[in-house]
């Protein structure tokens, strides 16, 4: 049986402290796990034990002003890229080699960011709900909202918004959970998030990505369009896409024994990646 180790610590990142998990197995790949907007890395608390059993040293963060990290010594980040700069960093500080990047929402943005500029560094990347362009977000009314954080229907806006997005294949509980876990948002935090989200654009970077890509939509997820999902896909060198039906915005909290799904995913990445090239058909 394979054992399987728990560790939690802070590490000095780009001038403050940044709260990393690691569930893992010994002389196991590493994969890089990383949170939606204004989250934490509790979004995979249901698939990193299962995911190092299977295989895996599982490196889960809290982004910069998220969950227990210390925010970033310049205030709320807008700029997802910023948030990659920091990833860089701590696969520097934990001596990581070729670590798989998976993400979800700006977690994804970020994964593909990775994945287009940082060379051979990352071995693959899963790219959960994003894609290469702007998301669908109002940005100048999330500006206008950083001026009156303290609007009492703040903690609810996040909670309806939350819940509209989560796919209809999830149980009524399961949705209501990851709902009500979305009212922990710091407000600034979670409103730059978005705010980099409705900006973050790497169109025009896509065809210097050197590892292999899996990007992944939800049918149910109104923040996505799955048609620029697949064009990204085809535009990158390596890329495939996926659609899930009956899934939102959220699917490592939404299906079930999820860390087998991403399994899958990793396995196709790893022989992409020594093949050198994707099969037509799986696009």
């Amino acid at each position: 049986m394979t054992r399987i180790r728990h560790e939690a610590r802070y590490l000095e990142i780009g001038g403050a402290l940044g709260y990393v998990e690691e569930v893992y197995a010994d002389e196991a790949p590493a994969v890089l796990c990383l949170h939606t907007a204004g989250q934490s890395g509790v979004q995979w608390r249901r698939t990193s034990e299962e995911l190092a059993a299977l295989g895996y040293r599982v490196i889960v963060p809290d982004l910069p002003g998220h969950g227990r990290s210390e925010p970033a010594p310049s205030g709320p980040v807008e700029d997802l890229s910023q948030y990659a700069d920091w990833c860089q960093l701590l696969m520097s500080a934990l001596k990581l080699e070729r670590p798989y990047v998976v993400g979800c929402s700006i977690g994804g943005k970020i994964a593909l960011d990775l994945a287009v500029r940082a060379g051979d560094e990352p071995a693959g990347a899963v790219v959960l709900a994003a894609e290469a362009g702007p998301g669908r977000v109002n940005v100048a009314g999330l500006r206008r909202e950083l001026q009156d954080l303290a609007a009492p229907s703040r903690s609810d806006r996040t909670y309806l918004g939350t819940l509209a997005v989560v796919g209809s294949a999830a149980p009524p509980a399961t949705a209501e959970l990851i709902a009500t876990m979305h009212r922990r948002e710091d407000p600034a935090v979670s409103s730059a998030d978005l705010i980099g989200w409705g900006t973050h654009d790497v169109r025009d970077a896509l065809g210097s990505a050197r590892c292999p890509v899996q990007l992944v939509a939800g049918e149910d997820d109104l923040w996505l369009d799955p048609e620029q999902v697949r064009r990204t896909a085809q535009a990158l060198p390596h890329g495939r896409h996926v659609l899930l039906p009956g899934v939102g915005h959220y699917p490592m909290e939404e299906i079930d024994g999820f860390a087998r799904l991403l399994h899958g995913w990793l396995r196709q990445l790893s022989g992409d990646r020594v093949a050198g090239s994707v099969s037509p058909t799986a696009r």
